[in-house]
């Protein structure tokens, strides 16, 4: 052929900065681009002449003494004119035309090619001052053509020398860009973006020869044997096979090879949906450990097996983004915006689908194994109660089987609790943030028989108010167990107490004049005073503490509540005030605190110092 020098068309000039800065914000993504081309080419290949397709591969090699990045394929190749389509005309897809001709022949559709010819090989030049192509046709009497460009805006064509069918892109690597000249910087990125493509892709570092001496001293070039390459992918990664073909040890170690875990995953999901979208995947539940602050989930989107991004929130609802998987939608481009991802229908249904498979697998355990899935409720919750906050559809599917581990280890839903608890506690979810430091007020209710909830992550504080607005007109309320009064007052009050003089000795104890003090009979006698604070002004501090807006918290509103079934308190409202009933009401007063929460320093000095004069007031009795 005769040499060919021309310039790129559809003006180069403005599309190269477009690939630089804007098409591509990674830089390592060219190896993607480059390795789907060499994979499209053997697909391409195998649907021409499946026979001669067979033991086809990619091989990537980095010769660091020449500077040089090459990816070599055994695909189809290319003819002159091809080269001046596919590579010159940057807006051409030579798949597209491919898939045309070849449709009546075969399943076209079917076939796996990516299509990113164009301005997917064109992001070379993001770390190449200079690239080659050299290819040969599979087509019966095709010439070897050569390409090559500086810049991606100009190029020369010529007859090439490649003898062998396929194709080998060459990069010389600008000084800027040398870390991939690395042979480990290569294979990580081949790891990340190729590590499920179709085709095996290999990787070889070349090395100059050296020199061996042999003989009387005389010099001979002796070849190394190189060891045999193995592919750094997997061609046909489980999420491709049926789930009927699949077990439970080989979903284990797909996981722990994919996300480098150590640790199992409590269960999984399969999907392998053909209708009415091609949708593959493998969504993983990991041990949340109750944990919901921090976690980091990963759902890898692959487009016919190849990479795309990590947790594109427009495909996967966010609430599933604390899980781990790997979803392949054969049909997205590997190259797509967020706003088309945003108003595309197509997308929403594979959303909507990928939600109601998760919703479905977990109410199907609910039903059928109960017993597994109270064992998985305390890694899952967190997820769970996210997922009905942020998704409505996942909420209606999921409230009959929302949980509440109670402190005696039951876990009960919703309508279960208000069956057993009804009663005593009509309309409300009594339940404690913290069981150790609340265990006294606890034991009020468990000594009645009220179940009390243990609602203690930092998600818990949205999801109780989520539960009360979301619920209706059936809708629970939610009452921490310093806050609740209404179930643990009754019996006989017994002779009437002097609430006033009571009143004034609190409030003296306790530093305040407007401190409500309420004198009340409780169900059990061995708790003196209580600490009543506000349901809905501690969780609104709570939510400000969680968000890291503490300029909008409240003062914290208590009242007290004195047990007139006390004999302690009995005793103070018969006796004169004096420095001892006041020495006793604050020593009550600060015990009734600690049971919620640790005193400010000064505040336990006082404490320990009081403590400790009570002790020797006792000793002289």
């Amino acid at each position: 052929m005769n040499p060919i020098t021309g310039n790129v068309s559809i003006d180069a000039q403005n599309i190269m900065p477009i690939i630089k800065k804007w098409l591509y914000s990674d830089k390592d993504i060219f190896i993607r681009e480059v390795v789907s081309n060499a994979c499209d080419a053997i697909t391409k290949l195998r649907m021409a002449d499946f026979a001669a397709a067979g033991g086809c591969s990619v091989r990537v090699e980095v010769d660091k003494a020449a500077k040089e990045l090459r990816f070599i394929d055994d695909g189809v190749g290319m003819t002159e004119e091809e080269v001046m389509k596919n590579i010159n005309q940057v807006a051409f897809s030579g798949a597209k035309s491919f898939l045309e001709e070849y449709a009546k022949e075969g399943d076209a559709e079917n076939s796996g090619i990516i299509g990113h010819f164009g301005l997917g090989f064109y992001s070379v030049f993001m770390v190449a001052d200079k690239v080659s192509i050299d290819t040969l046709s599979f087509r019966e009497g095709a010439q070897s053509v050569r390409w090559e460009s500086e810049d991606g805006m100009s190029f020369t064509m010529s007859e090439g020398s490649r003898t062998t069918r396929g194709t080998t892109i060459t990069l010389h690597i600008c000084e800027a860009e040398e870390e991939f000249l690395d042979l480990w910087r290569v294979r990580e990125v081949l790891e990340r973006y190729c590590s499920f493509m179709a085709v095996p892709i290999y990787l070889d570092e070349i090395k100059d020869e050296e020199a061996v001496v042999t003989g009387e001293g005389e010099e001979q070039e002796e070849e190394k044997e190189k060891p045999l390459l193995t592919p750094i992918n997997d061609t046909k990664p489980l999420y491709t096979k049926a789930p009927s073909e699949c077990t439970d040890e080989e979903y284990k170690e797909f996981y722990r090879k994919t996300f480098h875990e150590f640790e199992d995953p409590l269960f999984w999901i399969h999907l392998n949906v053909d209708y009415p979208f091609k949708l593959k995947g493998i969504l993983y539940f990991p041990r949340l450990k109750e944990q919901f602050g921090g976690i980091e989930g990963q759902i890898k989107l692959y487009s016919g097996q190849v990479f795309v991004a990590d947790n594109i929130k427009e495909v996967i609802p966010e609430f599933l983004m604390l899980l781990k998987g790997v979803i392949d939608c054969a049909d997205f481009p590997l190259n797509v915006s967020r706003s088309f991802l945003q108003n595309d229908g197509y997308v929403r249904r594979i959303s909507t689908h990928i939600t109601k498979k998760v919703a479905d697998k977990l109410t199907g355990m609910f039903k059928t194994e109960r017993e597994t899935y109270e064992g998985f409720w305390p890694d899952i919750h967190p997820f769970i109660k996210y997922g009905a906050m942020r998704d409505e559809k996942f909420a209606e599917r999921m409230k009959g089987c929302l949980l509440l581990r109670t402190t005696e280890g039951k876990f009960l839903t919703i309508e279960e609790y208000k069956e057993r608890n009804g009663e005593k506690t009509p309309g409300k979810v009594i339940y404690t943030s913290d069981a150790a430091r609340q265990d006294a007020a606890i034991r009020l209710f468990t000594e009645r028989g009220i179940d009390v909830a243990v609602l203690d992550q930092a998600i818990d504080v949205n999801f109780t108010s989520y539960m009360e607005y979301s619920g209706g007109e059936n809708a629970v309320k939610f009452c921490r167990v310093d806050a609740e009064l209404d179930s643990l007052t009754g019996g006989e009050d017994g002779e009437a107490l002097d609430g006033e003089k009571l009143t004034a000795l609190v409030r003296e104890a306790a530093g305040s004049d407007t401190l409500e003090v309420q004198v009340k009979p409780l169900v059990n006698d061995s708790i003196p005073l209580m600490l009543i604070e506000d349901e809905q002004t501690r969780r609104f501090n709570d939510m400000g503490r969680i968000y890291g807006r503490s300029e909008f918290t409240m003062p914290a509103k208590y009242s007290v509540v004195l047990n007139s079934r006390s004999a302690t308190v009995r005793k103070l409202a018969a006796r004169d005030k004096d420095e001892r009933s006041v020495l006793l009401a604050r020593q009550l007063y600060d015990l009734a605190q600690l049971s919620r929460q640790p005193l400010e320093a000064e505040q336990m000095t006082e404490f320990i110092r009081r403590s400790m004069e009570i002790v020797e007031l006792a000793a002289q009795l």
